[in-house]
């Protein structure tokens, strides 16, 4: 391999490398998985994993996974690192040698000496064919992604076989240049490699934004997307399949991977995804609810917590709170402690206690009564000729949030 700046730069192949078996249809998997940020060998792993979790490899054409996956996503300042490049060109390695007769389709970042892009490179038969780079770079919202990459200038097409094939990168689809330049190229099929995050609805405006780029193009669309979460970030998966004019015809579970294949059938020189099973998508209030069992349960684990220790007050708000606690991690996770004071009723007392035995967490009761009483002894002179108020209410508040 050629040396650069202490990087290897792989060779790039153009077009096919080695036989694959002729082909009729299409079947190419969609990866949905849930990477961590920074973990580069974890998610390299990962990625090999579910390569092997291939029920038949040797029918199944391509493999898909999500955005920038071998670093996770966010990655922000980790980009900055001049390690970066190194890490993920092991990772790259690894990949490459085991992709004898099947195309995989990874996302990462590509350090250069022209600076960062954010890539998508196709691997076969122990060689990069194409190397993609994303060319609308989200600088919005929860994306800042203007500050570490820089936008691509490149072709988005390359053969996958006997088909030619064009890679887009999550924003991209959102416009409609990168999905009619492709058409323009003669691509039959656009792959779209997502880390979207989960906002309420999101799903049904990724479709309808992917309907108008189907329809436009006159090609279908095979989107990957992340699932799980990654601090304050939740990626609800639903990977879909949508043909040319924009009928859903496959879409993966939310909120949890998923390894589905999707076939396409050869009808003259276009690709026609065949009917696969379409997950429904769920009511705001069980997407919501379900968003936040992702988050919290990779929220405590990727940070390597074990667990979770909450205040149970017999009240809906901390209910609501320990039920996601115990459905994002199980029972032996999740501590709550009831802390009374003397305004406190029997009937909050005897709601915590059920709630806690229900659910089968570990629960105790500490009364706060002694500990307030010191905290008003001690603030007893700053607090002299002033009624008690809401200060003093707050009190309560502090003491229980001192002792968890």
């Amino acid at each position: 391999m050629e040396m650069l700046y202490g990087h290897y730069t792989p060779m790039v192949l153009k077009g096919n490398v080695g036989k694959m078996r002729a082909m009729t249809s299409l079947q190419i998997a969609l990866a949905q998985v849930n990477p961590t940020v920074g973990d580069i060998d974890g998610n390299t792993d990962l990625v090999l994993a579910t390569i092997d979790g291939l029920a038949d490899r040797s029918a199944v054409d391509a493999i898909v996974f999500p955005e920038l996956v071998l670093c996770g996503y966010p990655p922000e300042d980790l980009l900055l690192r001049a390690s970066m490049g190194l890490r993920i060109e092991r990772a790259l390695t690894r990949i490459q040698a085991v992709s004898d007769g099947i195309y995989i389709i990874v996302g990462y970042p590509r350090v250069t000496e022209q600076g960062v892009f954010n890539a998508a490179g196709v691997f076969f038969n122990g060689a990069l064919v194409h190397e993609y780079h994303k060319c609308k770079l989200p600088n919005y919202r929860v994306f800042d992604e203007k500050r570490y990459f820089q936008p691509g200038t490149g072709s988005a097409c390359f053969m996958l076989g006997e088909t030619r094939v064009a890679l887009t990168i999550c924003e991209d689809i959102w416009h409609p240049e990168p999905v009619t330049r492709a058409a323009a190229e003669g691509a039959a099929l656009i792959l779209n490699i997502n880390a979207s995050p989960f906002r309420i609805g999101k799903q049904a405006v990724r479709e309808a934004n992917a309907a108008l780029r189907t329809q436009a193009a006159a090609v279908p669309v095979l989107s990957v997307n992340l699932a799980g979460a990654q601090d304050e970030l939740v990626f609800d998966g639903q990977s879909f399949v949508m043909d040319a004019a924009g009928n859903i015809c496959l879409r993966c579970i939310d909120n949890a991977p998923q390894l589905t294949i999707a076939e396409f059938r050869r009808e003259g020189s276009a690709l026609v995804p065949v009917a696969g099973t379409v997950a429904p998508v769920k009511s705001k209030e069980a997407s919501v609810y379900d968003a936040l069992v992702s988050g919290l349960r990779d929220y405590v684990s990727k940070n390597g917590f074990p667990g979770v220790i909450l205040g149970l007050s017999g009240g809906i708000d901390s209910a609501l709170t320990v039920a996601i606690a115990v459905d994002a991690l199980g029972p032996e996770r999740v501590r709550a402690v009831m802390m009374p004071y003397r305004y406190t009723s029997s009937m909050s007392l005897e709601d915590a206690e059920l709630e806690a035995r229900t659910l089968g967490i570990d629960y105790q009761v500490i009364s706060i009564e002694s500990i307030y009483e010191q905290f008003i002894a001690a603030l007893g002179p700053a607090f002299e000729g002033h009624d008690a108020d809401t200060t003093e209410e707050n009190l309560q508040a502090r003491c229980r949030g001192v002792l968890l």
